[in-house]
């Protein structure tokens, strides 16, 4: 039971947390800017894209590795884009946020699922280890993309550690209150 609650409550935590960061909080708002031209821009793509994610510019799969070489060294300076383009517009509110709390659930349950094979766990270890697990997120997807793709990274660090520190501490009380 103490698994279970402690992953109900502490996905719960999480999952406003997001909902905070990605909403009134705007810290994610540089990953959402506004154009003046997007109107044009997605005009000039209707039509000559599929949906998908793509980054431009790009030689094809199949080149040879002199032609990849060329290309790049060509590219050195220019201007260069990732683009996720949908041909259709299509937000589903509702199954988005039963989706987010969902994997807020599952990864806070596998985090409880783990802390509880420690033996006299203390509130401090809990939260440290809750934090690690959100750093280690953020290093292994959010930075890593960041050093290959220039996006932004700031943001996910504090998630990282603002989101999975509440869960944290919230855990560290829960799970720990047997303990003492």
């Amino acid at each position: 039971m103490r698994l279970f609650i402690g992953a109900l409550v502490g996905g719960l935590i999480l999952f406003i947390w997001q909902f905070i960061s990605w909403g009134p909080g705007n810290i994610h708002i540089s990953e959402m800017q506004y154009t003046e031209n997007q109107n044009e821009l997605l005009d000039c793509m209707a039509g000559k894209l599929e949906t998908g994610t793509y980054y431009l510019p790009r030689v094809k799969y199949d080149a040879d590795a002199e032609t990849q070489a060329a290309f790049s060294e060509n590219m050195i300076g220019k201007p260069w884009a990732i683009v996720s383009y949908r041909e259709a517009f299509d937000f589903s509110f509702g199954g988005n946020l039963a989706r987010g709390y969902a994997i807020d659930f599952v990864s806070v349950l596998l985090l409880c699922w783990i802390l509880l094979k420690i033996p006299g766990i203390s509130f401090s270890t809990t939260l440290i280890s809750s934090i690690t697990v959100g750093v280690i997120g953020y290093l292994n997807i959010a930075y890593l993309n960041h050093i290959w793709f220039e996006t932004e990274s700031i943001p996910y660090l504090i998630d990282a550690i603002v989101g999975w520190g509440l869960c944290g501490a919230w855990l560290g009380f829960w799970l720990t209150r047997e303990n003492n």
